[in-house]
């Protein structure tokens, strides 16, 4: 498709469609005070000029994978209907951002489906006025979302690249009321606790006290237990120091790396 470039030195869109991206080429901005000498493909804010398909993939995302599994609160679909979804995952990753499955991040980490993100959400029910913890934010659309719903979110990642990455997109997408956090997810982030809602964004052998001792009484945690093949989001519910689970719903998704299940007995 025809592309834009990005000028890097004020910061705007080039008037100037780029064919081949792998030329450098001398690019007019749209204000004609600034000209730009860059190689398009290396440009880290190349853009479509068909932003509209984007738009209706995001569109068609909601349509056909959100509002079928039984998740239409207004917050949600708002929410996932306005973030863009592929401004929050590698460059490699853009054209898959709104595909129906989970997306590869490498090492075990994966950028959560939307239909399982949304029915975590759901399930979940975040009030305006409640702190999240986003634990495995991973590049950031995670928290995104959920900042369009809390009053205020913890991105946890402990991949340092992931983390500034994350930042930046949160930056550029306007998401003011999140706070990004380098950190072993295993640790939480209790500095900013305790908190209403923790959600853990991939799968799980079993969830460690440290994260749970970091709810508030009657706060609740969303995690997906995975056992083999099989895995089933879980909905935590902290009650006088003591959690009780209930099943929300069937999902799949790599076990993260420290929440793999540990044997009850040793030889």
């Amino acid at each position: 498709p025809t592309r834009l470039a990005w000028c890097e030195r004020c910061d705007r869109l080039s008037d100037t469609p780029v064919q081949d991206l792998a030329t450098c080429v001398l690019q007019r901005c749209p204000h004609g005070e600034c000209v730009a000498h860059l190689r398009a493909a290396e440009s880290k804010r190349i853009s479509l000029v068909e932003m509209t398909d984007f738009t209706a993939r995001r569109t068609m995302m909601v349509d056909t994978q959100v509002r079928p599994s039984d998740v239409t609160k207004f917050p949600i679909i708002d929410a996932m209907l306005k973030v863009q979804r592929e401004d929050f995952v590698p460059n490699a990753l853009r054209e898959a951002a709104y595909m129906g499955e989970n997306l590869d991040l490498g090492d075990g980490r994966v950028v959560l489906e939307p239909r399982t993100l949304a029915k975590m959400l759901d399930a979940l029910d975040i009030d305006g006025n409640e702190l999240v913890l986003d634990v495995g934010a991973g590049y950031g659309y995670s928290s995104a979302v959920i900042a369009r719903m809390a009053e205020a979110v913890v991105a946890l990642e402990e991949d340092s690249r992931m983390a500034a990455d994350a930042q930046d997109a949160l930056l550029e997408a306007g998401a003011d009321n999140v706070i990004t956090q380098t950190g072993a997810f295993t640790n939480g982030a209790p500095y900013h606790g305790p908190y209403d809602v923790i959600v853990i964004q991939g799968g799980v052998g079993h969830v460690p006290d440290t994260l749970t001792d970091q709810l508030k009484d009657g706060g609740r945690i969303a995690a997906l237990f995975v056992d083999g093949a099989l895995g089933e989001v879980r909905i935590g519910y902290k009650l006088d120091n003591t959690m009780t689970w209930r099943l929300a719903f069937n999902a799949g998704a790599p076990v993260i790396n420290g929440f793999e299940r540990h044997s009850q007995f040793q030889l």
